[in-house]
């Protein structure tokens, strides 16, 4: 018997398929009709796929059931530590270690003591036209939990 594919091997095969069939994240988003950053996360190996959509996503990319296998299991969730010197997620890791501390007052000074989830969470991005240059807007909207019993 086999050993199930990693979740980083299943990634390759299908930024791998993507590219070589010229499809972009969005149509494949669109296809499984599911959120594009939940779908790009998941077919990067950082969320679980419903067995039909894992499907779904193979047959749109021409991959195996083994990736398909791969794709539908539980991940291990975090960043490689190789990809950490990447400059997009470096400069991520450095907003969030510059801006984090305030943030996490702001929200204790609106809400109270408690957490944005990032369970019951949504994550957007968007290009906002800027005459100095174009803009990327992120946006993290978690419901808050309360620590207070």
């Amino acid at each position: 018997m086999d050993p199930i594919m990693s979740k980083s091997a299943a990634a390759e095969l299908v930024v791998a398929a993507r590219i070589r069939r010229g499809l972009t994240w969005v149509a494949i988003a669109e296809a499984l009709g599911a959120p594009l950053v939940w779908t790009t996360a998941a077919l990067l190996g950082q969320h679980p796929m419903t067995a039909e959509q894992a499907r779904q996503v193979c047959d749109l990319l021409g991959l195996d059931d083994a990736v398909a296998e791969s794709l539908s299991r539980q991940p291990a969730r975090g960043a490689d530590p190789a990809l950490m010197s990447d400059p997009t997620i470096y400069r991520f890791v450095e907003a969030i270690s510059v801006y984090g501390p305030a943030l996490k007052e702001l929200i204790h000074e609106e809400f109270g003591d408690g957490i944005m989830s990032a369970i019951n969470f949504k994550v957007d991005f968007a290009r906002r036209p800027d005459p100095d240059g174009d803009r990327v807007v992120i946006t993290f909207d978690g419901k808050f939990l309360d620590y207070r019993w």
